[in-house]
């Protein structure tokens, strides 16, 4: 390949906020989408529209009626609270304008831009993400350091769209690298390009939308939903090792068990927990985690899900203290699972780079098993899609049983 632009029809037309990010249109794969996210991204729109023309309604009386001109109202009102905020929404779409900028310019100054020469792994993974969604151009992509935080976030400035990846994502490596799990991650923020979340426009409508309490973190947890189903359709294999990254950081994801983090979504419960939820821009990483695992229905957005597979020896955190284990009890669950558990897997420390862990079962197998000790008989077959068994959206073919522990 030379690498100069393909010729003709080959080339997708530029994006222009008609034909929006992708060949697949203004609303990209509608059926992508989480069921909550375009009755909500409506309702704002509705509420923002209303809001500037009641704005311009307010600023009409204020500035063209004789009578508020010549009674001095207007410089009262200006003067005011409903002043201030009126003079305020005038400057939305230029403060929206201006930080997309500066946090572009913030990244073109001074993080490390992906390449074919530079992280050319990570790359790729975004190329191959933005061909297989229907980008009609490749968004830049920059590590920034991580300094311990496991993150990664999706932004534009006119046209141009990017991602920057926390550089703790990468340090994953060696023989106790998970590549598929920063695929998944990548691929996440990609989605969110091929959605149209980062659009001008689209964060311009929100604002109103995100000053109601319970509303605008709902709208924006159904964004990240849709965009788990783009990641989730790039890398079925990485999706549940990211949410593992995710969970328990860059070293100790390798030890944990993703089954028992998913349970805990149907078996936590009370109203704390879903207010913390209801509060939350993100789903929380249970919820998250139970969505893709059960690729069969839409992430919960407001109430926990109720299926298990494997319910827990322990009782639900937040339950009554009167069914917690003694010490004495806890002590002989620990001897009964250690009995159980295969060899070279019972220190879990983590995994490092450069350590040979050719001995013991993979990372991905460890995260799949089933917990060595339920405290119920499994389901022989439980209605979730692991991995690339899974369908690839909620609502797709039937799943099948899941992996058997380790492996075996």
């Amino acid at each position: 390949m030379s690498g100069q632009p393909m010729p003709g029809p080959q080339r997708p037309g530029n994006p222009t906020p008609i034909n929006g990010a992708t060949i697949h249109g203004i609303l990209g794969q509608r059926g992508m989408r989480h069921r909550w996210e375009l009755p909500l991204l409506g309702f704002a729109v509705a509420l923002a529209l209303l809001a500037y023309l009641l704005w311009w309604f307010m600023l009409f009386h204020l500035f063209f009626l004789e009578d508020n001109v010549d009674d001095g109202t207007v410089l009262d009102a200006a003067g005011g609270y409903a002043g201030q905020i009126f003079v305020l929404l005038m400057f939305v779409p230029l403060i929206f304008w201006f930080a997309r900028a500066m946090e572009y310019a913030r990244l073109r100054a001074n993080a490390v831009r992906m390449s074919p020469n530079q992280f050319p792994e990570g790359y790729r993974m975004l190329v191959e993400a933005a061909e297989q969604f229907g980008l009609r151009r490749v968004p830049d992509a920059y590590v920034v350091p991580g300094s311990g935080t496991i993150n990664a976030f999706a932004v534009g400035h006119g046209f141009r769209r990017f991602v920057a990846v926390y550089s703790d994502l990468f340090e994953v490596g060696g023989e106790a690298r998970d590549p598929e799990a920063l695929r998944y991650v990548i691929s996440h923020e990609v989605g969110h390009h091929a959605a149209g979340h980062v659009s001008y426009f689209r964060l311009v409508f929100m604002v109103v939308i995100n000053q109601i309490p319970f509303l605008g973190p709902a709208l924006s947890r159904s964004q990240e939903y849709t965009a788990d189903n783009y990641g989730y359709q790039a890398s079925p294999q990485g999706a549940l090792g990211g949410m593992a990254v995710l969970a328990a950081g860059k070293y100790l994801n390798a030890d944990v068990n993703v089954n028992e983090l998913a349970d805990r979504a149907a078996t936590e419960k009370g109203f704390w927990l879903h207010l913390v939820n209801w509060r939350s821009g993100h789903p929380i990483i249970t919820w998250r985690t139970h969505a893709l695992r059960d690729r069969s229905r839409h992430g919960a957005l407001w109430l926990r899900p109720r299926l298990v597979a494997y319910p827990s020896t322990l009782p639900p955190a937040g339950s009554l203290s009167g069914g917690y284990p003694t010490p004495g009890d806890a002590l002989g669950l620990l001897a009964a699972t250690d009995r159980l558990r295969p060899a070279g897997t019972k220190a879990q420390f983590g995994r490092f780079p450069g350590v040979d862990y050719s001995g013991q079962p993979s990372i991905r197998q460890v995260q799949l098993s089933a917990p060595l000790l339920p405290g119920a008989p499994a389901p022989a077959n439980p209605p979730y899609g692991f991995g690339p068994q899974g369908p690839q959206n909620p609502g797709g073919p039937p799943p099948v049983p899941p992996n058997p522990p380790y492996g075996g």
